[in-house]
């Protein structure tokens, strides 16, 4: 067995687990291992013939300890490494990395990982997550949450149509953070996962889905129901998204001999019944997320002048001069900001983080304006014109390839 980053104590425990099929690990379940043991083995129960299974528990500084009772072993251990801790983003995304080690180590069909708050995660999701990378030959299986529409909106204005247009999978959530994997997958994702390390220490989830497209591997959807999304921290915005897109950005510059070559989109295969969306927060405040869209265009021109080419620089200065009631983003210039800040992270126009601190303001006018187009929308208003930025982010791809190849020629 090969264990990379396990700590020894636990790679004694796993070494008596024998002959398991599948790996599910659980992130964040301090407090509440006993109720995650007894779902595990609910959606065990599922199957017409239950997998043998290791389920892997983050319990922090715990030391390890193991319950091995058919058909389910359960591993309580700290996940994550020693120079991280499991709160802080490098230690959840340490932790992945350590479930899919273990995964591979003990030889697994499959492996699932559940890290999003487990009040809402029930049995369904594990099932729905496991079965097409265990019973069905699918190597990368993604979620697709019950979500109204002021939920996700990092995801739905950059991470789900930005990787739709460069790797051509209409998925909903294509970085998880719940996910279904094969084995197959786990060997290149681990190699993947160790260049990321090495270079920048970034987020796994971020090239996922550039390894599985890569390496032609089958993709699919698993409903899994409404997911509890934590309070956003507005005061740290710049900060989160730091966290998030650096990573999505180098995953773009590794990975661009890979999106270059893929032309329009399609769907994926979907498994389990659709939900409906939990009840929606309040209404967004326009109105302050436009105030801090004027201060940006007041103070960040000089750095957006780096980045922005004029034409969308023109646009800003239209917007900022917009009255709330008429304050619409058009998704080209939203499109056109995206793909010149990932050109921009890529030439390393200006210190990588100021860069994409930078990028805030911007995103608090994309948010302002969908705010003020959907207030009163519906689910399927609110799909529709989410399909519409989907469309302009695949209308734009031809520009972000042609920078990408000559950037001098385009040079803002």
């Amino acid at each position: 067995m090969d264990f990379d980053a396990i700590p020894q104590p636990a790679v004694e425990h796993l070494a008596q687990v024998q002959g398991a099929e599948l790996l599910i690990g659980v992130l964040g379940a301090n407090g509440t291992s006993s109720a995650v043991a007894s779902m595990v083995r609910q959606a065990l129960e599922g199957f017409p013939h239950p997998p043998r299974a290791v389920l892997v528990v983050d319990k922090g500084a715990a030391e390890p300890r193991l319950e091995n009772e058919q058909p389910l072993a359960v591993l309580f251990c700290r996940l994550s490494d020693a120079t991280s801790s499991a709160a802080s983003p490098q230690g959840f995304f340490s932790a992945y990395h350590t479930i899919f080690g273990i995964g591979r180590g003990i030889g697994a069909r499959a492996c699932t990982v559940i890290a999003s708050q487990l009040q809402t995660v029930t049995p369904l999701w594990i099932t729905q997550l496991v079965r097409p990378a265990l019973d069905m030959e699918f190597d990368l299986v993604t979620p697709r949450y019950a979500r109204h529409k002021w939920e996700g909106l990092i995801n739905r204005s950059v991470l789900s149509p930005l990787s739709r247009a460069l790797y051509g999978k209409r998925i909903q959530n294509p970085m998880g953070p719940d996910l279904g994997l094969s084995a197959r997958m786990m060997q290149p994702l681990i190699e993947d996962q160790a260049k990321a390390r090495g270079a920048s220490r970034g987020n796994p989830l971020a090239s996922v889905l550039a390894t599985a497209v890569r390496c032609n591997f089958q993709i699919c959807e698993a409903q899994v129901g409404a997911r509890l999304q934590p309070p956003l921290d507005w005061m740290n915005l710049s900060s989160l998204l730091a966290q998030i897109l650096g990573p999505v950005f180098l995953d773009v510059e590794q990975n661009a001999a890979v999106w270059q070559r893929v032309r329009g989109s399609h769907a994926v295969p979907g498994f389990g019944p659709a939900e409906t969306a939990p009840e929606e927060g309040g209404p967004v405040d326009a109105g302050r997320l436009i105030e801090s869209f004027h201060l940006g265009a007041k103070n960040l021109q000089d750095v957006w002048s780096l980045v922005l080419p004029p034409t969308v620089l023109l646009e800003i200065r239209k917007l900022s001069r917009l009255p709330l009631e008429q304050f619409r983003m058009l998704d080209e210039v939203w499109v056109s900001i995206v793909y010149d800040f990932a050109l921009a992270h890529r030439v390393r126009t200006i210190n990588r983080d100021h860069l994409l601190r930078s990028f805030t303001p911007l995103y608090l006018g994309w948010i302002a304006s969908y705010a003020q187009e959907m207030g009163s929308a519906g689910p399927f208003e609110v799909e529709a014109r989410l399909e519409r930025l989907a469309q302009a982010y695949e209308a734009g791809k031809p520009y972000l390839v042609s920078r990408w190849r000559w950037p001098d020629r385009f040079n803002p």
